[in-house]
């Protein structure tokens, strides 16, 4: 006997391993999720809770100018593929288990990001209100501490 398994073992194992392909192809079609590597900010609208969002962003001032990649995710590569491997996990768990809050919220990391691409932008002029504000609390607010309706109005 040693360490091949028997036939019916073999069988077992081959079907399952089937039906987790199948499923998991099938999951990855109806989900659209070859779509999340685009940089198009319609992929982002697949899950009906984004929809919002998305309309709030075509209505925004910074439309033309940034998709949601642009401010929500890192811009180099490997950075980029991480923020979106853990934000299409955590967003698929929450959103087939329904354990989404109604009213969305950042989470740090991505608070991080959209921080980092802000002044990645707007540097020249965020240095010059930095350089010349005396209150320390200032410095240690974030861009849409302020400015939260900038990229999806001021319901978002």
């Amino acid at each position: 006997m040693g360490f091949f398994p028997s036939r019916r073992s073999a069988t077992i194992l081959a079907v399952l391993t089937g039906l987790m392909a199948g499923l998991g192809y099938f999951t990855w079609g109806y989900a659209e999720g070859g779509s999340y590597f685009s940089n198009d900010p319609a992929a982002c609208a697949n899950c009906h809770i984004m929809r919002d969002y998305l309309d709030s962003w075509q209505k925004s001032s910074h439309k033309n100018v940034a998709t949601c990649n642009d401010c929500h995710v890192p811009h180099d590569l490997l950075p980029k593929l991480i923020v979106k491997g853990e934000n299409g996990i955590r967003h698929s768990w929450k959103f087939t288990f329904r354990t989404y809050p109604e009213r969305l919220q950042i989470t740090p990391m991505n608070l991080g990001a959209l921080q980092e691409n802000c002044v990645g932008c707007h540097g020249g002029f965020v240095a010059e209100i930095m350089i010349n504000t005396r209150h320390e609390t200032f410095r240690d607010r974030n861009c849409v501490h302020c400015h939260n309706g900038v990229g999806h109005g001021a319901n978002f």
